[in-house]
């Protein structure tokens, strides 16, 4: 992220029209001339980049131990739970750690409970699920406002300054001294943006996965729902057929 910043800031320079002298004075200046000529709010930059990249670490992290799509591990489970009940099903689901596989656990282990509190459950373990999933993703979304304001707090200050001290120049006052000051203020802008772009692209791409997540959440309850509903003909629950005999033979009597 901070090559990106040098990078930027020296295009900037080496394509605008500002004369050559301040243009290569911006190329020739190494990261920490360039970083504290943009004044104090850089720091503050900075420890929003440093935020930021723990964040996604983190969170890369978080969604590659869930392991691979649960898709073909639903359609595993529900199989399972068609050729073998619900208890090998659920002998399934414990050990994998995707937020599916929670969901699934607490229905099958609330199988023989009363159908409102299964579902009660359920929604409890797929919030808390969740949860997990959506963790410190506000801390990306608040990162990605902050950045380019906190920037441009930083350029207007720049600028004030820049603007007071040609006034107390005597004499005729040169574009030069006017542009040494601008270009030095526009510095936390560019970082700010450096970091804000960043922090929603991230933002958006882990959201996406995490409704992604929800959906298929959803889905698994469905599908769960679908296969050992008390109408099903797959459901492990059905009365015993000497059971159904017996009663077929006294109607009959």
């Amino acid at each position: 992220m901070i090559n990106i910043f040098i990078e930027t800031v020296s295009h900037f320079f080496r394509d605008s029209k500002i004369p050559l002298s301040y243009s290569y004075k911006v190329n020739s200046m190494s990261l920490s001339e360039l970083f504290h000529r943009g004044g104090s709010l850089m720091w503050v930059l900075l420890a929003f980049s440093l935020v930021a990249c723990a964040v996604a670490v983190e969170r890369f992290l978080t969604y590659a131990s869930y392991g691979y799509s649960p898709d073909r591990w639903f359609e595993s489970l529900l199989a399972k739970i068609r050729k073998s009940g619900p208890a090998a099903g659920l002998a399934m689901a414990i050990p994998y750690r995707h937020p599916v596989a929670r969901v699934a656990q607490t229905y099958l282990e609330q199988l023989n409970r009363p159908e409102k509190v299964r579902q009660d459950n359920v929604r409890r373990t797929g919030s808390v699920a969740l949860e997990s999933v959506e963790k410190n993703l506000r801390i990306l979304a608040a990162l990605a406002h902050l950045a380019p304001l906190v920037g441009l707090l930083g350029t207007v200050i720049g600028m004030v300054v820049a603007f007071s001290q040609i006034q107390s120049i005597q004499g005729t006052v040169k574009p030069s001294d006017l542009a040494g000051g601008i270009w030095e203020a526009l510095l936390t802008t560019v970082f700010g943006l450096v970091v804000a772009i960043p922090c929603m692209a991230l933002y958006h791409a882990f959201e996406g996965h995490a409704d992604k997540i929800a959906r298929r959440m959803e889905m698994a309850v469905t599908s769960l729902d679908d296969l050992l509903s008390p109408s099903s003909p797959s459901t492990v629950t059905t009365k015993p057929r000497q059971r159904a005999q017996e009663e077929e033979f006294s109607t009959i009597q």
